[in-house]
């Protein structure tokens, strides 16, 4: 996987690569790797894969994301908190996952990478109270599940981003939120349909 890559995939993304970035990217998916084979983090092993499945992916939502403080429910891996946490120095990131090996992998990721906007929590998200200006979740739920174990994160003047791959049928989300916007997403080297679905306070 060479910097060229990911220079040229952060460029289809309309963000200005740089050296800093492109390094700090590459070394986090080779930290990824190694710990994979360990932690099992992802059933995705091949660097170039990595890269388009979850790092471009991460990234493709960066224009939608707004406000201070950023939360990633259901981080694993580090998707797409850590990503956007390198993307984003300015914001706060806090990634939320219940897991502790996997929480234990994401604090090292934190140390490794010196990022200082991350703070990683290991809890569910029924059970965790402060609330965000952005909450983010990757494709891992029915948008009106995801509603109930994570809108009351969510300021009153904030926002919940679901990434998604194809658009599900609809289904009546729980009372106090709505679908705002869906935004269809283009990530380098990916074919699949990917979207984000915007949802908002009612």
């Amino acid at each position: 996987m060479s910097k060229e890559m990911i220079c040229s995939g952060l460029d289809q993304l309309g963000i200005q690569a740089n050296d800093i970035l492109a390094d700090k990217l590459r070394a986090f998916v080779d930290d990824l790797v190694k710990w994979n084979k360990v932690y099992n983090l992802t059933s995705i092993r091949e660097p170039e894969q990595i890269l388009t499945q979850h790092i471009f992916d991460s990234l493709s939502v960066y224009p939608y994301l707004d406000g201070a403080r950023i939360i990633d429910v259901g981080s694993g891996g580090g998707f797409p908190g850590i990503p956007l946490a390198m993307l984003m120095p300015k914001m706060l990131f806090t990634l939320l996952d219940s897991n502790g090996k996997k929480t234990r992998f994401l604090q090292q990721m934190v140390i490794n990478h010196g990022l200082s906007n991350c703070d990683v929590v290991q809890s569910r998200a029924e059970s965790f109270t402060p609330q965000f200006d952005a909450v983010i979740c990757r494709a891992f739920a029915a948008l009106p599940d995801i509603v109930s174990f994570a809108g009351h994160l969510v300021s009153n003047e904030g926002v919940l981003l679901a990434m998604k791959g194809q658009l599900e049928e609809s289904h009546p989300l729980p009372a106090g939120f709505r679908v705002m916007d869906i935004h269809r997403l283009t990530v380098p080297g990916m074919c699949a349909e990917r979207h984000l679905v915007v949802l908002r306070r009612t």
